[in-house]
């Protein structure tokens, strides 16, 4: 057993006044027991975006306020400072893997332990005991994932440091950039670790919903970690328009109060989170198409577990000549890259290469062989799969994971087709005459705002009123040219962002996404104003001057019928709306049809 002491002689000579009492009765002499009760972890639990489960925790330093220090990181300076660092973190994480081992089984989770940056030169003991304690609790070293954490004011990693990293790393060891985007965690950072996890900092994440320049930032992070074959944990998760803002970025997974906050009694800690799964479900509606294009594609390649012998990639490669690499997974399936058969064929064909690979004493592991390759999640959709591949061109493809864990591989070719596919789906979907997208676009724009639960939304249906017999005297030529004026207006009216949409014939539809009864009302009064003086300009001088054409009606009288116009009928779906379908919204819009029509304005509305 470790005793790290606390003498008078290492005390600071002046404590905060905040510390003054509980260092002298914690410190004066005694030893740093952790068994005392006197520091314990908090679980904080770290999930799957796509569907609420658990894939982790975080365990997080609690009570260390009885020895005196408010902050942690008050903590880990002081015992830096005194030269008690590497023994205190060992101690740490001692009780950290005995609570961590007291979780259920089976569930594939990590436990991510805090690294502080300026243990590093110990790196090698400190991962030898981590080694020893984990064995002793039978929790496997995949289990474990080393969360590198730089003291505030941190500067970019040294060169020794870095080495210590590669050894951790060529050890097997999983490790996370903790903060990344705060001023001392940046790209060189990035460059230095090479970590499988990058832990976005907190600052970036809260707002985010209704911050687009932090969306912007967020997203290049994310685009970044993901071609360089890393997933992303979003920290700081605090309500649900930020959750859908991180996944519709693409962040894997989420850290935050509002998953869970850290638990100091794991008694009942759940493997998921129902209203996790539940937002997650509803986001996913209305992609089901880009799912099936890309199942369609997944080229199923098995992969190879890290633990497997190098001659087994010689035997892969050998029963299936068509295959140039083998995918390689850690032992809880997740990717971490490929093997080449260009990079190891001297090997191969060397004539001691292969006794020499398969000695254990001698011979190099796979995980020397691994090359990282970008990753992408199979719910993302198709655009964001091709953005992520465009940042690494040279790549054979991509690792597609589900629920974290390797599913298939993406080639080039199988991106390509996808695209293909989905171009000639939307181009079937698009309305001939104003090239706007149809029924089809429409219902999944309306299903898709019904689940942002924090958004609201107006959705706009509009018609032409006396459509008919205006084509009827004018013939039908003229009667696209009154649709296409109509289709131009809105997407010069209509800001940027918003959804737009041809039904058909002369109906449309404009989903206004984010805005209030109050706002959309003006903005469509004016749509249909401008298209009423517009669309004057069809008519003969005659017909413009009267105010009204002759012709005949559907029992074939003859009857006069007023220029042409449009009427709009809007149905509001405030924030935090009760839950509604696509079916009731139509409904709704059909009943304020006639009022629409019947209207000297010409608009009728109504709110969920």
């Amino acid at each position: 057993m470790i005793d790290v002491q606390f003498p008078d002689a290492t005390r600071p000579e002046s404590p905060a006044p905040r510390q003054a009492s509980a260092l002298s009765g914690a410190m004066d002499g005694a030893p740093f027991d952790l068994a005392d009760g006197a520091l314990d972890f908090a679980f904080q639990p770290i999930v799957n975006g796509s569907n609420g489960q658990s894939v982790g925790y975080e365990a997080l330093l609690r009570h260390q306020q009885s020895l005196g220090f408010e902050d942690p990181r008050d903590f880990f300076d002081y015992c830096h400072g005194q030269g008690l660092l590497e023994a205190v973190q060992l101690r740490l994480w001692a009780k950290a893997v005995a609570r961590f081992a007291e979780l259920p089984r089976g569930r594939g989770c990590r436990l991510f332990l805090n690294l502080d940056a300026r243990g590093l030169p110990a790196a090698e003991r400190l991962a030898g005991h981590l080694k020893a304690l984990l064995a002793r609790h039978e929790v496997t070293d995949s289990a474990v994932t080393l969360e590198l954490c730089l003291p505030p004011g941190g500067a970019a990693l040294d060169d020794a440091a870095v080495r210590w990293l590669r050894v951790l790393r060529r050890q097997g060891w999983k490790l996370a950039l903790d903060r990344y985007g705060a001023p001392a965690v940046g790209n060189r950072l990035l460059h230095q670790v090479e970590p499988d996890l990058l832990k976005v900092d907190s600052y970036f994440v809260q707002g985010v919903g209704a911050d687009n320049r932090k969306k912007l930032i967020l997203s290049h992070m994310v685009a970044v970690a993901h071609m360089l074959g890393m997933a992303v944990v979003a920290v700081g998760v605090e309500n649900e328009l930020d959750f859908l803002t991180c996944r519709e970025i693409g962040c894997d997974l989420m850290q935050g109060f509002m998953i869970e906050p850290p638990r100091l009694d794991l008694t009942g800690m759940p493997p998921g989170y129902a209203h996790i799964e539940s937002l997650a479900r509803h986001d996913r509606r209305g992609r089901g198409m880009d799912r099936k294009l890309i199942l369609d594609q997944l080229e199923r390649i098995p992969a190879l577990p890290i633990d497997a012998e190098v001659t087994a990639v010689f035997e892969r490669l050998r029963s299936d000549t068509r295959q140039t690499f083998v995918p390689i997974v850690d032992l809880l399936g997740q990717p971490l890259g490929i093997v080449r058969e260009a990079n190891i064929k001297n090997y191969a064909y060397s004539p001691f290469g292969k006794d020499l690979i398969s000695n254990k004493g001698l011979g190099r592991k796979l995980r020397d062989f691994i090359v990282r390759l970008p990753i992408a999640d199979i719910h993302m959709p198709v655009e964001n799969i091709m953005s992520i591949y465009s940042g690494e061109e040279e790549a054979e493809g991509l690792m597609l994971v589900e629920d974290m864990r390797y599913v298939g591989f993406f080639s080039a070719r199988s991106i390509i087709r996808v695209i293909n596919e989905k171009n000639l789906a939307q181009a079937r979907d698009q309305n001939p005459l104003s090239k706007l997208p149809g029924n089809a676009s429409i219902n999944q724009f309306v299903n898709a705002a019904l689940q942002e639960a924090d958004q609201g939304c107006v959705f706009a249906y509009v018609d032409f009123d006396n459509f008919k017999p205006f084509n009827d005297k004018y013939g039908f030529r003229l009667g696209d040219r009154a649709i296409l004026l109509f289709a131009e207006l809105m997407q010069k009216q209509v800001p940027p962002g918003h959804f737009l949409g041809h039904i058909g014939g002369d109906d449309f539809f404009i989903g206004l996404k984010g805005m209030a009864l109050d706002q959309a009302e003006p903005l469509m009064a004016g749509l249909l104003g401008h298209f009423r003086h517009d669309a004057e300009s069809f008519y003969d001088p005659a017909d413009r001057a009267a105010g009204f054409i002759v012709s005949t009606d559907r029992d074939g009288n003859a009857k006069r019928f007023p220029l042409l116009t449009a009427s709009a009928a809007l149905v509001e779906a405030p924030p935090r709306h009760a839950p509604c379908t696509v079916d009731e919204i139509s409904a709704r819009i059909a009943l304020l049809k006639k009022p629409a029509k019947q209207s000297p304005a010409k608009l009728a509305s109504a709110s969920l």
